[in-house]
């Protein structure tokens, strides 16, 4: 396991995509601040959140579990950029870098999933 979660490839791309989040929901209306901004904000941050708290656990079964966590978001964000696209907030173009973002994110901690599966299930 890495010594620190900030060594963490998976926690860098995720503080990378709460940063991109963010900018993009700058742009929404007003009227979606304490709604759909509000709700991609708390997803996009529950992820690498999730990341950095179970991996401080220094168990592989507990951040396993985290990365299950921050997985979820990674869904529940994924699903909230397709409602702010469809009801044409922001740019369109922005909103496909952001899902680039978080399937990028999810790969990589799907990949980090797997590699502790493995390790869990040889102990």
């Amino acid at each position: 396991m890495a010594q620190h979660f900030k060594d963490l490839v998976a926690w860098k791309k995720a503080i990378d995509l709460v940063a991109e989040v963010y900018r993009v929901t700058d742009n929404f209306p007003r009227r979606e601040v304490y709604s759909l901004t509000d709700q991609m904000r708390r997803a996009a941050v529950s992820v690498p959140s999730n990341i950095a708290e179970g991996q401080a656990h220094h168990s592989h079964r507990e951040f396993l579990r985290f990365l299950q966590h921050s997985a979820g978001s990674l869904a529940e964000l994924e699903t909230q950029l397709v409602i702010a696209e469809r009801l044409g907030y922001g740019e369109s173009r922005s909103i496909e870098s952001v899902l680039q973002k978080v399937h990028e994110v999810g790969r990589i901690v799907g990949g980090l999933m797997a590699s502790l599966r493995e390790r869990t299930s040889s102990v």
